[in-house]
């Protein structure tokens, strides 16, 4: 499979970084950020988030994940989500993860299934349907392999909350909105472990758009550790 692409800056070819630290620089106060977008979505749905972040983590990695409308396996995208962060980063770095939608199903996975856990510090589940949605009920499982992992009660989401343990290891928490038509319904965006909070927007895109959204992230991004 093609590997995907990752937001970059010219000078740094590659590297998936936004910003000007290289990779393998001296340790920032902060672990590196990673950035997982969702299905239907690029690397651009994030522009509001770091506009708001102004600099203020880094390093950044956005890597664009190829979900083929929907036909590729939750667990393929973890795994290529794990070889962007160990090109960019090396394999032990610590970092931070937020995903986004179908992004922290695919977070989550590498942290449960895929050793993650190993090294990630944070984890900020938004808007993802961390206990499957009744919207991907309808879809077949072929070919719509990533989409049907998303059903209430899939393999995947059964074999993930079957075992906590590795999740355990990580601070978790998540941001999820009241209406949301992608994650129905909107209390299945919450992660088994950490704390939940209701956002104050209208829709799905609004969690990544909205002033009532992005302060929230913001200050969670920007938080210290307990």
């Amino acid at each position: 499979m093609e590997r995907g692409r990752a937001a970059g800056v010219p000078g740094i070819a590659g590297a998936g970084l936004v910003g000007d630290i290289p990779r393998h620089s001296r340790p920032a106060p902060s672990p590196p950020l990673v950035l997982i977008h969702g299905m239907w979505d690029t690397p651009a749905v994030f522009d509001p988030l770091r506009l708001e972040l102004a600099g203020r983590r880094g390093p950044l990695l956005i890597p664009h994940l190829p979900h083929r409308f929907g036909l590729t396996p939750i667990t393929v995208q973890a795994a290529l989500l794990g070889s962007h962060i160990d090109d960019c980063f090396g394999p032990e770095q610590p970092i931070d993860l937020l995903g986004f939608s179908m992004g922290g199903v695919i977070a989550r996975t590498w942290i449960q299934l895929l050793g993650g856990h190993r090294r990630t510090r944070r984890l900020i589940s938004v808007g993802s349907p961390q206990q499957g949605t009744l919207t991907a009920g309808p879809w077949p499982r072929w070919p719509l392999a990533g989409i049907a992992d998303l059903k209430t009660g899939s393999q995947l989401l059964q074999r993930l909350n079957a075992n906590l343990t590795t999740l355990q290891m990580v601070d978790c928490c998540s941001f999820y909105c009241e209406p949301d038509l992608m994650v129905v319904p909107a209390w299945r965006a919450v992660l088994p472990i950490g704390p939940g909070k209701n956002l104050p927007v209208r829709y799905h895109h609004q969690l990544l758009t909205h002033p009532g959204a992005l302060q929230p992230l913001v200050m969670e991004l920007l938080r210290s550790e307990p």
